[in-house]
């Protein structure tokens, strides 16, 4: 009796939480369905430049020129790319987009690299504050295939640099883990910061 009593009250748990979840996920898609394009896009843009920004000050400044094979970025270069994608994102937004872009070299420096993705969150925030929907249609010229430039909606352009930003984090919490260095939490728990 005691193992049928207690098995009631666990799947009579499990059932409440799993309620409680259904409730939560159903309200935030609510929340995000009554937002406009541009606010949905600031939501989901400062939780990820958040956790962007955890995962690039993560490195640790002796281990910036890590790379783990030769021919490609090492974590230093990887990292401004962070900055480099929310320049252009707020070009797009704000109407000052130019092509070709200027994919300027990544500073000499971590602290640098740091400093200026902190200086392009403030300048990506400036232009989401401004921006009106109907900019979201309109369009900036960038490579739709290799070296094919085209026409391309300012929204999916967010977008885009918004998920290539995403992929790079990811390669970069790899570089974290090979180099040796914790690695935040990112969409779960890690080794690092488990939950």
């Amino acid at each position: 009796r005691r193992n049928a009593e207690n098995t009631r009250q666990a799947v009579t748990l499990v059932t409440d939480v799993h309620a409680q979840v259904n409730e939560s996920q159903a309200a935030l898609g609510d929340m995000i369905s009554s937002m406009s394009a541009i606010k949905e896009f600031e939501h989901v843009w400062t939780r990820e430049n958040a956790t962007t920004r955890r995962v690039l000050h993560a490195i640790p400044a002796a281990k910036s020129e890590f790379r783990p094979v030769e021919d490609i970025k090492n974590a230093r270069e990887l990292s401004f790319i962070f900055a480099s994608s929310q320049l252009m994102m707020a070009a797009a937004l704000d109407g000052s987009w130019k092509w070709p872009p200027e994919f300027p070299k990544a500073p000499a420096t971590l602290a640098e690299v740091q400093a200026a993705y902190d200086k392009s969150t403030d300048v990506v925030k400036k232009a989401l504050k401004g921006v009106k929907e109907s900019r979201l249609n309109e369009t900036v010229m960038f490579f739709v295939a290799p070296k094919t430039p085209g026409e391309v909606p300012v929204g999916g352009f967010c977008w885009m640099l918004l998920l290539d930003t995403i992929h790079h984090r990811g390669q970069l919490s790899t570089y974290l883990r090979l180099m040796g260095a914790d690695v935040p939490s990112i969409y779960g728990p890690s080794k690092s910061e488990p939950w």
